[in-house]
This record gives C-alpha cells, structure tokens and sequence, in this order.
C-alpha cells in the first residue's frame, strides 16, 4: 500500500520546478515553505482558495528510499549542494541541520509522532476540539503504531525499573510516565510525510514550485508581493489577487521564517541597516530573538547482542522535565560522515569571522583521520538520549549577509540557564539506571558501567565545543561539553512578540506566519505532530474567517440593491 501511495503522489499534477514558472502572477495565498507545517495549510486553503506554495528544495518522491528507515542517519548527514539536509552550525559550536525539501523535516527526522500537552494546547488558546479534529486528520494519513521488539522493549522496561511510571501503553497523548508513540514510519519501513497531505489538496486550487529561493517580500503597510528566483538565476513575481482577505503566510520554519522577515525588511533596524537591507520597512525588534533548541546529550552503547533497527518508539516523560528516548542498529556510511565533518570544515572556513572563536576544529581533524585507517563501510549506533524540556535558555538570530540561501547567525545558548542543566543531570541520572538495569542487562556488555560509556561520547567530535576533564565525573560539565541539537529548534516570529494570537504579523497587515518559529517552548517530547496540526487548524480557521466576510459582503450587497 505504501508503496502505491509513494507512485501515486510522485506525479502530482499541481508540482512543479520554478523554472516553469511565468514571471509574473496572482494567487489568494502565497505561502512561502512547504515543509511541515505548510503542506498540512496549503492542502487545506486549497479548498476554497487559489493557493501557491513556494518550496527552496526537491521533492521527496524523486528518491523515495532515501527516506525509508533504514536510510534515515545517511540522509540526515548528507549535506551535499541539492541534498534533503542543510547544514548550519550555531555561534554555540553545535552542528545543526534545516530541511530542504517539500515536507521539510517530516522528510529526514526519527519519525516519532507524539501531540502537545493538555496545557500547551490552553496556554496557547487554541480551541480543543478543533485541535483534536486536526490532529486526526494528520493522523488518518500519515501515522502508525510501531512494531516494538527486543531492545525497545528492554528500553521501556528499563524506563519503568528506573522509575519512570506509570506504563501508559501506545498512546498519542503527552502524559507523564512511560509510552510507545506513534510513528510516520509503516510496517516495511517506509516513510509518510507532511508531503503526502498534499493528497487532501484540490489540485485545480493549488500550485506548488520547487525549487523557488524567496528573494523577498515586498510592502507598503501591507504585504503584497513575493520575489522568487528559480535555478537559472531567473527572477518571478507573484502578487495577491485583489481581495481584502488575500494573504502571504510564511511557514519556512524557525530559521527560514524569520529569516526571510528581516530581509524583506522586518527586524531589528540595527541589524537590517548593518547589512544594508533597504527599504527598511518596519523596525521590529523582536523578530529573531526567542531563538531556543532544545538541547540534546546522548550516550552509545555498544550491544553484544544483534539487534533489529529502530528508531525512536518508547519515550520516557519524568516529572522533572526531561524526556528519554532510545534509538538502536542505526547504520551510519563512514564515506557520508567524512564528507559530514568535511562539510562542517568548510562552512567553518566560510564564516570564520563570524563563528566564535571557542569553537574547536582539532577534534575533527584526528577523527578523520582515525576515519581513514581502514574502518569498514558502515557501522551501527545504538544510544539513549535526554532532552530537555521547554527550555528556558534562549538565544536570537542575525543576519550574516543579505544572501538568502546563506544561513543567517544563529546562537541558542545551550543551558545557559541553571534549571535546563538541572534538567539534563537528571535525565543522564535516569539514563545511568536503565543502562544499569535488569531489563536492559542483555543489550549492554558485561561489567561495563554507565558511567564507563559516558566517557565514550567525549571522545567523537559530536560538537565543536572544548571537552573538559571535569566532564568525565562531573555530570553538569559532561551535559555542556556533550551537547547536541534534537533538531527541535524554534523562535525567532513568536506569539504575543512577532504575531498574535491568530499568527498575523503585528504592524504588518496580510501577513501570517504559521509554524514552529512562532512557539514559545516545544510542544510534546516531539513536535511534527503540532506542527502539521497548526497547518491544519490554521487553515480551517482563515477559510472561516474567508467565508464570513464572503457571506457578509453578499448580504451587504443584498442590503444595498432593496
């Protein structure tokens, strides 16, 4: 079945490559990113409204198995030119990657579905049931409940020995205790995407360019225009139909969104100015500050058993506001990680007068060079990881140049904050009892201690930050010298200081921004779930709001002719 869905969207009618685009046209919505979130927005707008979507990357379906499971860690370090994976590394020296591709990260994460808390979902004023009928419908299409064999199973009970309770079974719901969530992943490994509500679209409403690098937005008090470019180099405009309730929505994500914002125009003005963006169209400070990635630290653990591939299934929620997670037998290309590191050398060399000056590129050297004395072609990784919850460590974004398809200056301030480091301790607490107990017993080596494995991680480059020899005993200067992104980042349009609480833009008039850079804090242990969800309930809620101004011009219109 999965496989005749992947042939089926594959051939899109409504997608196409920027380069057949005409130089200019008008749509009601012009949503700028088709990753997560926009594909949930766009298939729903497209209902009732002329929508085009512009997308920076390919499309996933031109090779499908790279997204199947077994591929998912080759892909993610694949930081080729027209790769899926775009690399960027934060000011704080942590390796970091933005999705290039229609479906965005939905397309190269761990797959793990989850939704938000009952309080995320009220303090974030959104109405419950509608919430609810959103999520349900992402689900329909694109969710699974994971096969769970032996070393999650060890995994969870370990979880449970170490105290993480209640058992709550395979569940959706974010709850304290430990879980099996959902999955995009099927039973044969293959991946469901955000692309894929693409399906829900009605195509003769509905455009999408891949391929299309957004110049800029353009203004007066209200948004009005969008410069894209295709790969020649060609430029194209698309402007909004002349209607009151027409849009632009940015739903690039958390670095793209705000991103795209300050150089169009909208930002802190001293930023802007320093760069040279003109016009400078309104000063607003806040956008790209509230930047926070949860921090991730994780701990290999080689097993003397075979084991079959998993990726995230079980998930351990503690009381003290730090998530477990497990992942085992993921392959890895030693050609792919050499290129990786390679890869991160040269952004280093690119932007070496801008990245900080702590930042070590020693480690990286002697690693590949121990990558070039004869390893084999692949090799498997089994880890436990914790993440932080929230957190409360934020940073901000800057503009590095004018260059859209450069990344901006991004600094995330990992743990910065005391209680995100109190988290992280004892998360790791947690980690040293399920690697230590009874149920996990045979997944691990005899004799070997938690703590013997801790002090594997400190000697891989996974960052670009000093080690310290403290951080061997030392569990809060192991969770700073060991930090590593979850790929969770977001901020930068956040309600209440960019938008408002319907995801328009303050000051700026036809203009929404609806994705993860507007969260204040990670919604769930994962976040894809709400994402898409916020596509969904945020289209259904402009196409209600489209049809009363409708129905009211008619009867005012009615009114008018008596």
């Amino acid at each position: 079945m999965a496989r005749v869905i992947a042939i089926k969207v594959r051939h899109y009618t409504f997608m196409k490559d920027a380069t057949l685009a005409p130089s200019y046209a008008s749509f009601d919505y012009i949503l700028i990113g088709g990753g997560t979130s926009g594909c949930a927005l766009a298939a729903t707008l497209s209902q009732n409204a002329r929508v085009l979507v512009l997308e920076r990357g390919g499309s996933p379906y031109d090779t499908p198995t790279a997204s199947d499971l077994g591929n998912f860690a080759n892909t993610l370090i694949n930081i080729t030119p027209n790769s899926w994976s775009h690399l960027f590394i934060s000011e704080d020296g942590v390796y970091n990657t933005r999705a290039r591709v229609l479906g965005g990260g939905s397309v190269i994460n761990a797959g793990f579905y989850t939704r938000a808390g009952d309080d995320y979902v009220e303090e974030a004023e959104w109405e419950r049931e509608e919430v609810e009928a959103a999520y349900e419908w992402v689900e329909k299409k694109l969710v699974f409940e994971p096969r769970v064999m032996g070393w999650q199973t060890a995994f969870k009970n370990g979880l449970l020995e170490a105290g993480v309770d209640p058992y709550n079974d395979f569940t959706y719901d974010h709850i304290y205790g430990t879980k099996i969530g959902g999955t995009i992943f099927d039973g044969a490994g293959r991946r469901h995407t955000a692309a894929n509500l693409l399906e829900y679209a009605n195509p003769d409403n509905i455009v999408v360019y891949l391929h299309a690098s957004v110049q800029k937005i353009l203004f007066t008090k209200t948004a009005y225009q969008v410069i894209f470019e295709d790969t020649k180099g060609v430029l194209h405009t698309v402007e909004l139909a002349n209607n009151p309730m027409n849009e632009v929505i940015l739903s690039a994500g958390a670095i793209g969104s705000p991103h795209i914002l300050m150089l169009s125009g909208v930002g802190p003005m001293a930023n802007l100015a320093a760069h040279g963006v003109k016009p400078v169209v309104l000063d607003h400070p806040m956008v790209g500050q509230g930047m926070a990635d949860n921090p991730m630290n994780p701990i290999y653990i080689p097993s003397p058993t075979p084991v079959e591939m998993s990726l995230v299934q079980a998930v351990g929620i503690t009381k003290f506001d730090s998530y477990i997670e497990g992942a085992n037998n993921v392959t890895v290309s030693f050609d792919l990680t050499r290129r990786f590191f390679d890869g991160v050398l040269h952004v280093l060399n690119e932007t070496s007068r801008t990245t900080s000056t702590k930042i070590l590129t020693q480690p990286i050297v002697d690693f590949l060079k121990s990558l070039d004395r004869g390893f084999k072609d692949m090799t498997a990784i089994n880890l436990m990881f914790q993440k932080v919850s929230g957190p409360a460590s934020r940073g901000y974004m800057k503009l590095r140049n004018r260059n859209p398809d450069d990344n901006p200056s991004v600094t995330f301030n990992y743990y910065q904050e005391p209680e995100d480091l109190k988290k992280c301790v004892e998360g790791l607490k947690t980690i040293i009892k399920v690697i230590d107990s009874k149920a996990f017993s045979k997944y691990k080596y005899p004799g070997v201690t938690a703590r013997e494995l801790f002090n594997l991680i400190l000697g891989i480059p996974t960052n670009l930050k000093p080690r310290h020899v403290t951080s061997v005993f030392n569990l809060k200067q192991f969770c700073i010298d060991t930090v590593m992104t979850v790929w969770h980042y977001h901020g930068g349009c956040q309600v209440g200081k960019v938008v408002d609480k319907n995801y328009k833009v303050l000051g700026i008039d036809a203009l929404r921004v609806i994705d993860g850079s507007t969260f204040l804090k990670s919604p769930g242990t994962n976040p894809q779930a709400t994402v898409m969800m916020l596509g969904r309930y945020m289209g259904q809620k402009i196409l209600k709001e489209r049809a009363a101004f409708f129905k009211y011009q008619e009867e005012a219109g009615d009114n008018k002719s008596r």
